[in-house]
């Protein structure tokens, strides 16, 4: 197939797979003299584990790393796909069934307990802190998770206010050079902001940096502050880390 009918078949857009082939996540099992990509069926079954995967909130990056292994098993994989969409629909079922339960409660249809109005919430698996476990260890992120538990309502606020009021004035200024020094000198209050809370070698900041372009996670939530905002931070991160090893 070529990449247009995969594109139109599977529902993403031909400049997506493009991507996937310039990062070497999926490449075309042929490209015809005339530059042509073509798709052979082994590729569309890889595409689908990457879409799997995709569903499920992982990285690019951590995609290739899984498919690539030599380890991987197809059958493996698709298992645990099955596994942890179920447990996402559970998940959304249960949040359903309490949407419901509140539109009644808001009519004055049915009381509703203090435990039921928070049905289906579950924090107990942190994604960004699962990753941070895995880049960096236990240690930085106990040290965080202490500090933070050990804060008063009024410090949290504070720590709060400032979190903000850094991603807002990196954001007004994200049209400049990262290397240029007023980009330095805020994003040197990020890291010694990340400090407070942690323990962050410049390695780690910078590979920090990576993180919130790799993972689209991370790129949602900072991108809010303002688009770009996210490659901005890692660019002038990566600088400011390569300055000071």
């Amino acid at each position: 197939m070529k990449v247009k009918e995969v594109a139109n078949l599977v529902g993403i857009s031909v400049r997506t797979l493009h991507h996937y082939d310039a990062i070497g996540l999926l490449k075309p099992e042929e490209i015809t003299d005339a530059g042509y990509r073509i798709y052979s069926e082994k590729d569309l079954e890889k595409l689908q584990q990457i879409l799997f995967f995709r569903e499920l909130d992982f990285p690019l990056k951590k995609v290739k790393e899984i498919i690539t292994d030599p380890t991987f098993d197809q059958k493996e994989a698709l298992a645990l796909h099955r596994k942890m969409l179920l447990e996402k629909r559970n998940r959304i079922d249960k949040m359903m069934r309490t949407i419901d339960k509140t539109i009644q409660y808001s009519k004055g249809e049915r009381t509703m307990s203090a435990k039921e109005k928070f049905e289906g919430f579950d924090f107990s698996k942190n994604p960004f802190e699962e990753e941070a476990r895995k880049r960096w260890g236990d240690k930085a992120v106990d040290e965080s998770n202490e500090k933070l538990i050990n804060m008063s309502d009024g410090e949290k606020e504070d720590f709060e206010k400032k979190f903000n009021a850094i991603y807002k004035e990196l954001a007004a200024i994200r049209q400049l050079e990262p290397g240029s020094d007023v980009a330095q000198d805020k994003i040197g209050e990020w890291f010694n902001f990340l400090n407070v809370m942690g323990t962050y070698s410049f390695e780690a900041f910078k590979g920090l940096g990576q993180m919130y372009v790799d993972d689209q996670r991370f790129t949602k939530n900072i991108d809010q502050f303002g688009d770009g905002l996210a490659v901005f931070m890692r660019d002038a991160m990566a600088i400011y880390a390569d300055k000071r090893k």
